[in-house]
């Protein structure tokens, strides 16, 4: 029997924040990415949303023996869905058999909008941010950037005391590449007191 799978196209990206050794780059379609807030959280992060004719960029994973609790605590203001398709450029089982793929998404009952009280953690886009240059390159970054909705949402600057807790130190380079993505989309920045 093979390893269940979790697709991660936020901060899972970034394979300094969690431990599952066995995962590549892979795309999938009919998801998008969106800024939203859980009730239950009080700062806004990255969801799965429908979208047909999207191609969402991520990183897979196997997870061992297909013991979930971990991830599943990980991620607890989201739902664990199952999908059953192939994910474009992973390498599917001998058998062409559709993946047993997991993507984690906040109900949709339970998603707000970001605003003032809920802003995006800076500390949480930079992580997402390094993940994708570090598995797609720029040109991954870009795509993150330009396949994304909710750019509207004000983004809290706690770079300098991340609020996040799987921050990671960005080198300048890397910081300069979110700032400049940031400039460009006129993302309003609250700066921290």
């Amino acid at each position: 029997m093979c390893d269940p799978f979790f697709f991660g196209y936020g901060s899972l990206v970034n394979r300094q924040t969690h431990s599952y050794p066995k995962a590549q780059r892979a795309k999938v379609r009919g998801w998008q990415r969106a800024w939203r807030r859980a009730c239950e959280r009080g700062w806004c992060y990255l969801t799965a949303v429908p979208a047909p004719d999207a191609v969402l960029w991520g990183l897979m994973a196997a997870v061992p023996g297909g013991d979930w609790a971990a991830l599943d605590r990980r991620e607890s203001a989201y739902e664990r869905l199952p999908t059953h398709l192939h994910p474009e450029g992973s390498n599917p089982p001998a058998d062409d058999r559709p993946l047993d793929l997991a993507i984690y998404a906040i109900a949709a009952e339970r998603q707000r909008h970001p605003d003032e009280e809920a802003p995006v953690l800076l500390s949480y886009l930079d992580v997402v941010v390094q993940g994708y240059l570090r598995e797609f390159g720029e040109a991954g970054v870009a795509h993150f950037f330009e396949t994304t909705q909710g750019w509207d949402a004000p983004v809290l600057d706690d770079r300098a005391a991340p609020v996040y807790p799987r921050h990671q130190v960005l080198s300048p380079e890397e910081r300069a590449l979110v700032d400049s993505q940031l400039e460009r989309l006129s993302v309003r920045l609250i700066r921290r007191d």
